[in-house]
């Protein structure tokens, strides 16, 4: 037989809108009676009704989340910590990819918004117009990609990319490679810039290649720009890119971390079953998942409802493995 509220309501010698609150909104109600509540319903067994709750605030209990490729190694920490994070709340995740083509946001955006009670949009690559479009769907929390009005969770590139820099400044290297990733990536403006400013302060050249997409094969046809120019490393837009020109140098029998050295951005767990393994720079995915949901959770209770929106920004940092020493004598 199946639990409900009022007979925890009953075991508990409460009211049932106290049960509720203490099981919902734990902070309207004591900490003697939330422990109460939440061992009695523990011991009955008791499941809350999403459905039955979510229907009486007006709700659908579903949030929407779009990123533009769910194979890309950056985005499934965020997919997972966005889920776990929904579930802890007693939300459901509805996902959608756009597969790196910035046309389709909008669409996605629109179709989800009449399903759901707010959106996530990690990394989208739309122009300005459309993610204003997108915005005024309904409540929308941005992920790495700032937008005016909106709250939004960045990923600070300036300290991985500058720790990145001095890390092969000390090894020697001064002629440094950027591979940008594609144009209308917005993280990839502020990668560029980063590690633009980090050379100029610390006495570096750079020299950029691309754009090019987020894969594999992107980084093949770098590898083979790099041959000819005075680049002793190279910092790649991601770890898919870093990687595809690691495997093209192997190819070609030259030596990563001694002929060049290669540096990728993400710290996927790719990064670290490479070989050799990749020094990358850490982008705190699940962080910037999991803080989304609380902010488009709060934008939904109306707690953030006036005007500046929030805007939360994570720190990067850099992680030292095997694919990165001291600059060749040429």
């Amino acid at each position: 037989m199946t639990v409900t509220l009022a007979d925890v309501a009953k075991a508990c010698g409460l009211s049932p809108s106290t049960v509720s609150r203490a099981l919902s909104d734990p902070g309207r109600v004591s900490a003697q009676t939330r422990d109460k509540v939440a061992r009695v319903a523990r011991e009955m067994g008791y499941t809350p009704n999403r459905v039955a709750r979510s229907l009486s605030m007006g709700r659908t209990g579903t949030i929407g989340l779009i990123v533009p490729d769910v194979a890309n190694p950056f985005f499934p920490p965020i997919i997972k910590a966005v889920q776990a994070r929904a579930a802890r709340k007693d939300l459901v995740v509805v996902l959608a990819d756009t597969d790196e083509r910035a046309a389709d946001e909008l669409d996605r955006a629109r179709v989800l918004s009449k399903q759901v009670d707010g959106l996530i949009m990690v990394s989208p690559r739309s122009p300005e117009p459309r993610i204003a479009e997108i915005g005024r769907l309904g409540p929308t929390v941005f992920v790495n990609r700032r937008v005016p009005e909106h709250p939004s969770v960045l990923i600070d590139n300036a300290d991985g990319m500058r720790q990145a820099v001095e890390h092969l400044v000390a090894l020697g290297h001064r002629h440094i490679g950027y591979l940008a990733g594609p144009r209308r990536s917005w993280s990839n403006q502020q990668r560029h810039a980063a590690i633009t400013e980090a050379c100029a302060q610390l006495g570096a050249e750079l020299v950029t290649f691309g754009p090019f997409e987020p894969q594999v094969q992107a980084g093949v046809q770098a590898a083979d720009l790099l041959q000819g120019s005075p680049a002793t490393a190279v910092i790649a837009y991601d770890d898919l890119i870093a990687l595809g020109v690691m495997a093209r140098m192997s190819e070609r029998g030259l030596s990563v971390g001694r002929d060049l050295s290669v540096m990728g951005i993400d710290d996927s767990p790719l990064s670290g079953m490479a070989y050799p393994t990749l020094t990358s720079i850490h982008v705190p995915g699940a962080e910037a998942g999991a803080t989304a949901v609380d902010l488009l959770l709060d934008v939904l209770d109306g707690l953030h409802g006036e005007p500046p929106p929030p805007l939360v920004e994570l720190e990067t940092y850099l992680v030292v493995r095997s694919s990165t020493g001291p600059a060749p004598r040429r």
